[in-house]
């Protein structure tokens, strides 16, 4: 009869447990992480250097002026 415990997922059982995983696996990871940091910070850029053009009014009925001074 074949105990239970022998089925039983273990960490030692799993192949990135303890330094185990394969090193493409680890760049994969690294390179996810780098794109997200970079498409990140071109958000943040675009985002830090647009300028709102929302200018509400006329040149006979001024209204409110919303871009940064």
């Amino acid at each position: 009869m074949k105990s239970n415990m022998d089925d039983e997922l273990s960490l030692e059982k799993i192949d990135d447990y303890n330094d185990k995983e394969p090193k493409e696996k680890r760049n994969i990871v690294r390179l996810v992480v780098v794109f997200c940091i970079l498409v990140g910070a071109f958000f943040a850029y675009l985002k830090y250097n647009s300028q709102v053009d929302d200018y509400i009014g006329t040149k006979e009925a001024p209204g409110i002026s919303t871009t940064k001074n």
